[in-house]
């Protein structure tokens, strides 16, 4: 098995993105190029844009959050009508396989962009996790709509020269993992209590925040992850601003190898403002590694420091990896609350936690509704997906840790992707929404995604 671990995680670390080509007579191609090739077999390109860009127009305003349950599905629209896309979007999909102990044992990061319509694999470096081959860009909606999808501000500085230039797609509400991160980090510093009454009284007011509360942190970190509640998750924000942590937070996250992590500009009186967040797939793929542990150092950055699990207590990691595995909203690259339509196809098959299904097999999460009975799909289920969804109007995302069920073909892996095909973006055949119930936000071209980076994983 250790044998094993070293080629495969040598053969996926030594690929470039001038070297993706399959060896000649090779039985199975490299887990990048298998990956890159996944990524391009979607045809993501094929999808309508409801809301194409139009000569003169004002610039598009960024959308900083994902909209409630109760929005989306009140303003539920068939997403008719609409252009086709006029060039390739944006896409960074990583992946982390894991062996027996928890330990990377292989990894692939492949990029789709206007530049790259065929997906470049990004070179990663085996000791560290990482990458200085990629120049990151903050994300722009107006920039890739008009500026050929090239972003114009730079994530990381001394990249200039650096032979892939990519705009790195807002990561939406899979933000709230940097926000998790660092209160559990508090928390192990004993300077947050998880029991302790958290008394949010938002100044100024901002809908999106709600209005003042009194909940446990726990009880906030619970409704932030689950839920996705963007009420918690601004009360948690504020919370850090109110210790004077994010600066702290932040440099933790550049410490510890994982760079293009941050998040900037919040308010500190509502805990508001999110549109300085940035996430690269690779780092967010890093922070799951640690998030879900494992033996001995998992990387080493550039300045020599060994990182390892420990950077979070082991309760900390477990209380964070049981709010991930009781994600209620599994509709991006698993589509299990949708158990048994046509429309989407079915992503990773995953199990849909307890908690969130009614006596009739539906799923309610909060003011989210959905109409199907999932207990067919639960009881076809292969895997466990302990994940964070995001979306926006040019936005999805989704990133997690897949575990193999009891006697379900064997894997164990870490994915992460970030796209700009956001709830703005719908396939051209989509059928409507039922009323009233919760709406299919993305293309299930991500759902398809999903599902054959599974079968990767369970093959490799």
């Amino acid at each position: 098995m250790k044998l094993k671990r070293i080629s495969l995680f040598c053969t996926a670390l030594t690929m470039t993105a001038a070297s993706t080509a399959p060896v000649a007579g090779a039985e199975v191609l490299p887990l990048t190029e298998r990956l890159r090739e996944a990524v391009v077999a979607q045809n993501f390109r094929d999808v309508v844009d409801l809301t194409p860009p139009e000569p003169g127009a004002p610039p598009v305003t960024q959308q900083e959050y994902d909209a409630s349950p109760a929005e989306l599905m009140s303003r539920a629209r068939t997403r008719s009508g609409g252009r086709p896309l006029h060039q390739t979007p944006n896409l960074d999909v990583a992946i982390i396989g894991l062996d027996p102990a928890g330990r990377p044992a292989a990894v692939a990061n492949v990029l789709l962009s206007p530049q790259h319509p065929n997906g470049v694999v990004v070179p990663v470096q085996p000791q560290g996790l990482s990458t200085d081959q990629v120049r990151y860009r903050w994300w722009n909606d107006a920039e890739w709509d008009v500026n050929g999808g090239v972003g114009t501000r730079d994530v990381l500085p001394g990249r200039e020269h650096a032979p892939i230039d990519f705009a790195s797609p807002y990561p939406a509400s899979v933000l709230k993992l940097l926000v998790g991160f660092g209160v559990l980090r508090l928390v192990d510093l004993g300077r947050i209590n998880l029991d302790a009454e958290y008394v949010f009284d938002p100044n100024p007011a901002r809908a999106v925040c709600g209005g003042p509360s009194v909940k446990t942190v726990r009880q906030h970190f619970d409704e932030m992850i689950t839920k996705s509640q963007n009420e918690s998750t601004c009360a948690l924000v504020k919370l850090l601003h109110d210790l004077n942590a994010w600066d702290e937070v932040n440099r933790t996250f550049a410490d510890l190898g994982m760079p293009t992590l941050m998040v900037t500009g919040t308010n500190p009186g509502n805990g508001g403002a999110w549109g300085g967040a940035n996430m690269s797939g690779l780092d967010t793929a890093k922070l799951l590694l640690l998030i879900n542990g494992g033996a001995d150092v998992l990387w080493t950055t550039a300045e020599g420091k060994p990182v390892t699990a420990a950077e979070l207590s082991a309760s900390s990691r477990k209380f964070f990896l049981d709010t991930l595995a009781g994600q209620g909203h599994n509709e991006m690259l698993s589509t299990s609350n949708w158990c048994g339509r046509d429309y989407p196809v079915q992503g990773i098959p995953q199990q849909v936690p307890s908690r969130w299904i009614e006596p009739d097999g539906t799923v309610t999460v909060g003011d989210a509704i959905y109409d199907r009975d999932v207990r067919p799909c639960n009881d076809a289920a292969e895997v466990t997906f302990a994940h964070k969804t995001g979306w926006t109007a040019t936005a999805g995302s989704d990133a997690g840790i897949v575990k193999s069920l009891p006697g379900k073909g064997k894997r164990d892996y870490i994915v992460v992707v970030f796209g700009n095909l956001g709830m703005d973006y719908a396939d051209a055949a989509r059928p409507a929404d039922p009323p009233g119930v919760f709406p299919v936000l993305y293309t299930q071209k991500y759902a398809q995604l999903g599902k054959a980076i599974d079968t990767i994983m369970k093959t490799l």
